[in-house]
């Protein structure tokens, strides 16, 4: 499990490198989701920075509600979106990995991403490589 306390120093380093503006943290608790976010405001437009909470790995999504606030709770696979001086900022962090929407669209490889259970993958047959990392598995 990678430290919350380096994604919120990544994010806010990013955001002032970049000149975005952080908005909030949105972190999962117990089991599920299997990411954490924080939101920014990207040129009038809101994203989302994830991390996976079982390995330094990040992306970039469309902004997901991940608590049950007034009853809600979005589920599904997360739209990854390409924001490419982001994604170079981002890499400047060297204690995370940033993977990209081409990357997280492609194929799963159980060997290269050992910290999924094969149990998970075998029930809940994760499509791409975004799904295998960033899900809402309990």
């Amino acid at each position: 499990m990678t430290d919350r306390t380096g994604f919120r120093r990544a994010c806010y380093v990013v955001a002032r490198s970049t000149g975005a503006t952080v908005l909030e943290f949105r972190l999962s608790s117990g089991t599920m989701p299997g990411f954490d976010q924080c939101l920014v405001d990207w040129r009038g437009r809101a994203v989302a920075v994830v991390r996976t909470v079982e390995a330094a790995v990040l992306a970039i999504a469309e902004p997901r509600a991940i608590d049950f606030a007034d009853g809600h709770m979005e589920w599904g696979p997360l739209t990854f979106v390409d924001v490419p001086e982001l994604v170079v900022a981002l890499a400047e962090q060297s204690e995370f990995q940033v993977l990209t929407p081409a990357e997280l669209d492609g194929p799963f490889d159980p060997a290269a991403w050992p910290h999924v259970l094969a149990s998970d993958v075998k029930y809940w047959r994760p499509g791409n490589l975004g799904e295998a990392l960033f899900n809402y598995w309990d």
